[in-house]
């Protein structure tokens, strides 16, 4: 898994993870934090939030285009500073009027920006380290292990998040309802029913601190909304402190990848060798990965409800306190402790020498004796913020990871006169099967969903009958087998098959390709107040099948132009 890896896979990767673990810290709160300050409905929530996601993942275009000029290493430290000033700015506790939306607005842009130049570029260097035919055959197990070191950073996002707001909120004797924001903002803007009205008071008695249970309703609304908010500006600031740790990674280990900073221009000015291309072949690549783009943009839309639609399920229509063994899903130090097991216990199957074999079996037993340790000291009840359900994602990333590996990989070894390359799947035959487990997904929401009533009928508090948190847990697993197969597959395959002179701007139509899919990701917040509760994963799964199918209908062809 690991053997035979260059070193500068690791500095790149780590250096994405710290980035990686900012971002996501950000974005697991975002939605909750427009919704919390502002006030905003769920379809002008998700429209800004959409768009946001779209810019993110649109400006890769540019960013390339630009590192196919100047070059990869400079499109991606100029992305670390940007993106470091959009995340201050982020972190000011601005008043919730039009300068307070002016300025996140403005933050959001310079996250964006910075993101542009420098995810797809970073991710180009890693290409080019498999150009060397030494590696060239780690490709895909590369991106896989590159996408693992991702999500560990965005694993411990929720967590990180989660941990500020409690300890901003108790530092101003409150507790975290998630019902309370709406009803406040209900209460102050005069729409609030007597039934709301009730339920508001009765939540204001929660709060730990007697002077605050005993404001003024609206005094106590105005109090909980600012110091919320100020929580969430809070949590944003984390992502300056790990772009701090980025950068410092990406200096310390340049000389690693520094062979890899090269575009197309820069190698021929070196006098390097470059491979050429006719422009037939040219045009036909570019062609096959239009096509692949084209699919995966249903993949996304999906995919990124987890800080959308899957979080406001999570608010409103799930237990927020769990119970058994499904708490320990709860619990980052116990995820962490199972992560790092998976790949002892993998060690110990594929070490050479039997001291080795030993050793990492006895780590492993260590690492799961710990976790049965950190369960046993929790609480028989633990509350939960809807936030968390997003650390699964990342989690069962990591977790699957090698497993995924391994099955291809003994797929590649089987070989035979009629497979003499082995029976793995290809990129695109990969990205066809991830779609449609993609749906699947969605078909456990339907399940989930029967007899809740719709978002409108709620009217802004949360279900008299939530669902077990398994639901979400569940969701969130088969989407990861989903994205597993797809996302750093594709990422693999576009720099395996882009023209060399096209690098950075076929990574960046990769990545306008999710920003396409991101914003389409809105359509559900659209609806979200005007349909059945199960509507919503109806036409989510609907869109991923007959995104799969499609794909599968131009398999031949474009397993035939990469070739």
């Amino acid at each position: 898994m690991f053997k035979g890896q260059p070193k500068g896979l690791y500095a790149l990767a780590l250096a994405n993870t710290g980035e990686r673990f900012g971002y996501y810290t950000m974005l697991a709160i975002f939605m909750l934090f427009l919704q919390a300050k502002f006030g905003w409905e769920q379809a002008a929530a998700s429209q800004l939030y959409a768009i946001f996601l779209a810019v993110v993942y649109f400006l890769p275009v540019v960013g390339g285009w630009l590192a196919d000029r100047i070059g990869y290493g400079r499109c991606v430290v100029a992305g670390i500073c940007v993106m470091f000033l959009g995340y201050v700015l982020l972190t000011i506790p601005t008043p919730a009027n039009s300068f307070g939306i002016a300025l996140m607005i403005g933050a959001l842009l310079l996250v964006a920006l910075g993101t542009g130049l420098f995810k797809g570029n970073l991710q180009v260097m890693i290409g080019n380290l498999y150009d060397d035919p030494q590696y060239a055959a780690k490709r895909d197990s590369a991106f896989s292990l590159f996408y693992m070191a991702i999500n560990i950073g965005a694993m411990f996002a929720p967590f990180a998040a989660t941990a500020i707001t409690n300890r901003w909120l108790a530092n101003s004797g409150l507790v975290y309802k998630a019902d309370i924001p709406a009803l406040a903002h209900q209460l102050l803007g005069s729409t609030i029913t007597p039934e709301n009205t009730a339920r508001l008071a009765e939540l204001q008695g929660q709060m730990p601190d007697a002077t605050v249970a005993a404001m003024p309703l609206p005094e106590f609304c105005n109090y909980y909304i600012e110091h919320l908010s100020s929580a969430y500006h809070m949590g944003f600031a984390v992502a300056c402190v790990s772009l701090i740790l980025s950068i410092a990674i990406y200096f310390a280990c340049r000389n690693w990848f520094k062979h890899a900073d090269v575009n197309a221009k820069q190698a021929a000015a070196a006098n390097a060798p470059v491979v050429e291309l006719t422009p037939k072949q040219t045009k036909e690549r570019v062609i096959a990965l239009c096509m692949v783009f084209a699919v995966v943009i249903f993949f996304w839309m999906a995919f990124n409800q987890n800080g959308q639609s899957l979080t406001w399920f999570a608010r409103d229509y799930t237990q927020s306190s769990v119970s058994g063994w499904s708490k320990a899903g709860f619990n980052v130090w116990i995820l962490s402790l199972l992560c790092v097991s998976i790949y002892t216990l993998f060690g110990s199957f594929q070490a050479e020498k039997k001291e080795n074999r030993i050793l990492l079996s006895i780590i492993t037993a260590a690492l799961w004796g710990g976790a049965i340790f950190l369960y046993r000291q929790m609480p028989a009840v633990l509350d939960i913020q809807p936030q968390l359900f997003q650390q699964f994602n990342p989690f069962f990333v990591v977790l699957l990871t090698p497993v995924i590996m391994a099955i291809f990989n003994a797929m590649a070894n089987r070989k035979d006169a009629k497979h003499p390359d082995g029976r793995e799947p290809s990129a695109p035959m990969k990205i066809g099967i991830g779609m449609l487990v993609a749906a699947l997904g969605y078909v456990v929401m339907l399940f989930a969903s029967v007899g809740q009533a719709s978002p409108a009928a709620l009217a802004g508090t949360v279900s008299p009958d939530p669902v077990v948190p398994t639901y979400l847990m569940g969701t969130y697993l088969v989407l990861t087998f989903a994205e597993l197969l797809l996302s750093p597959m594709g990422i693999s395959f576009v720099t395996k098959v882009a023209p060399p002179k096209m690098k950075g701007l076929m990574m960046g139509l990769w990545f306008a390709a999710s920003a396409i899919g991101n914003y389409m990701s809105s359509i559900p917040g659209a609806l979200w107040m005007n349909v059945p509760l199960w509507a919503n994963w109806a036409i989510l799964a609907a869109l991923c099948a007959i995104a799969g199918l499609i794909m599968f209908v131009l398999l031949r062809r474009i397993e035939a132009a990469t070739k």
